[in-house]
C-alpha cells in the first residue's frame, strides 16, 4: 500500500504494478481534495487521515500488507502501522521514503506562507512537475491540497512516537535537502533492534521517479523476503 507526498497523488505509483511480481497487488492512496476527489475537503489532521485510510483498508486486512510512504506519506504509513497493530495486525514491512523520523523531522515551510513561498519550497526539494504551478488554472487547483498537506505536516510533531513491531526500511535520495542522515537513521528507534535498514539512491527528494526501476526492484526483494509467495 503506497502513500504519496504532500500535494501528491496516487499517480506517483502508476508504474509500480508493471515492475512488481504478478502476485503483488499495488494499492495507492488517493487523498481527498485532488484528482477525482477534487470536490472533497482536504484532511488537515494526521490522526483523521490515518483513521480514514484504516477504514478504507478493511477489505484488504485478510492478507499480508507492506506499507510504503513517500515524504508526508511515510508518516501516514507509520501511523497506519500503529493502528493496525492496535487491531492485532502487524504490517509485514514498513518502508519510509524521503522523510526523517517523526520525532526528528525539521519543519517545512509554514502552511500560512504566501503562494510563492510554498511553491519555492516545493521546487527546492526537486523538480517533479513543478511547472504546473506556472499555469494559473492548474495552480488554483493544486495549491489548496498542497497548503492543506503542509498544515497537516506542520501539526504532526509526536515528541515520543511509539515503536512498531514491523521491520522498517528507510529510503532516501542522496541529494535530498530535506533529509539529514541523523534524522533518517532515527527511524531505527521506532522498530526492534536489528530490524532497520537504510537504502540511498542518487537523486533529490523525488529520487524514486528517476530511479523508479531500482527502487521497485529493492522493494520487490524485500517483499520476497518478508512475505514469500503470499499475495500482498
Amino acid at each position: 500500500m503506497c502513500f504519496p507526498h504532500a500535494g501528491g497523488t496516487a499517480q506517483l505509483f502508476h508504474g509500480w504494478p508493471a515492475l512488481l511480481p504478478e502476485d503483488v497487488e499495488v494499492l495507492a492512496v488517493r487523498y481527498p481534495g485532488r484528482q477525482d476527489r477534487l470536490a472533497e475537503a482536504c484532511i488537515e489532521d494526521m490522526a483523521a487521515l490515518a483513521d480514514a485510510v484504516e477504514d478504507a483498508l478493511r477489505p484488504w486486512l485478510d492478507r499480508p500488507l507492506v506499507l510504503f510512504g513517500h515524504s508526508m506519506g511515510a508518516c501516514v504509513a507509520y501511523e497506519l502501522a500503529l493502528r493496525l497493530e492496535a487491531r492485532g495486525i502487524v504490517a509485514a514491512h514498513l518502508l519510509v521514503s524521503a522523510h526523517e523520523a517523526p520525532h526528528r523531522a525539521e519543519r517545512a515551510a509554514p502552511h500560512s506562507a504566501d503562494d510563492e513561498t510554498l511553491i519555492s519550497h516545493v521546487r527546492h526539494l526537486g523538480d517533479l512537475h513543478s511547472e504546473a504551478y506556472d499555469i494559473p488554472e492548474l495552480r488554483d487547483l493544486l495549491l489548496p491540497a498542497l497548503r492543506a498537506d503542509y498544515r497537516l505536516v506542520e501539526g504532526y510533531r509526536p515528541p515520543r512516537p511509539a515503536p512498531v513491531k514491523a521491520p522498517i526500511t528507510a529510503y532516501v535520495g542522496q541529494d535530498d535537502p530535506s533529509c539529514l542522515l541523523g534524522g533518517v537513521l532515527a527511524w531505527s528507534e521506532l522498530t526492534a533492534p536489528g530490524s532497520f535498514e537504510l537504502r540511498s539512491f542518487p537523486g533529490d527528494h523525488f529520487y524514486l521517479v528517476t530511479r523508479e526501476a531500482e527502487v521497485v526492484a529493492d522493494v520487490a526483494a524485500r517483499l520476497a523476503r518478508t512475505c514469500g509467495a503470499d499475495r500482498v
